[in-house]
């Protein structure tokens, strides 16, 4: 309630699985939601009852819209299951408006190559833009709930502010090396989250 729209973000691994290993989530339902799966690595092959069927690969974006329901599964893909290897990825949970919630399921799939990407001058800071804009590069996706999805990667002596609306709710999740965060320079290491308050547009990170 304190953080919507967000409701979940799931880290999936990081995990080297030998052949054989692989487990997904086999036909479970959705609604009223939507989730984000980004991978890092590894395959995901997803179906869902409508019949729409198809499959992630490192880089690439799944945005499946639940509104008035659909049953899906989420598993590794064949090859994967057969050779094994290592499966990274998010999942990230997002509330729809209620003038949505009702509405008819769809997906948006992006591959890794579509993904827009920034770079910062100096160029010690990169991105890649999942949802909404950042270091002068705007999102392919559209969203039904207004939201900005970042992948940043700093390197030693990067700095970046990335505006905001006032009223959103922010939050980074470090899953490789460490930085600080806001005005005090709060410090945050990989599997650590930082939640920035409502007070200011912008959100920074070092």
């Amino acid at each position: 309630e304190e953080f919507d729209p967000f409701l979940l973000l799931d880290e999936m691994g990081p995990e080297d699985l030998a052949p054989g290993k692989a487990q997904g989530a086999p036909d479970h339902p959705h609604r009223g939601f939507e989730t984000v799966t980004y991978m890092l690595s590894g395959e995901m092959e997803h179906r869902d009852s409508a019949g729409h069927a198809g499959r992630l690969t490192p880089g690439d974006v799944q945005w499946m819209t639940a509104g008035d329901g659909v049953v899906h599964s989420e598993m590794p893909s064949k090859a994967f299951l057969r050779d094994g290897g290592r499966m990274h990825g998010f999942q990230l949970w997002v509330n729809l408006p209620r003038r949505d919630k009702r509405m008819k399921p769809r997906y948006q799939e992006f591959p890794a190559a579509s993904i827009p990407t920034g770079r910062s001058a100096d160029g010690k800071a990169s991105v890649k833009v999942i949802a909404g804009e950042a270091l002068g590069a705007k999102a392919v996706i559209e969203t039904r709930t207004p939201i900005v999805y970042l992948h940043f990667t700093l390197q030693p002596g990067a700095r970046i502010v990335q505006p905001l609306a006032r009223d959103y709710s922010a939050f980074a999740y470090v899953f490789e090396g460490k930085g600080t965060f806001g005005p005090k320079e709060s410090p945050a290491r990989k599997g650590q989250a930082v939640l920035f308050s409502r007070d200011g547009a912008s959100i920074s990170a070092a």
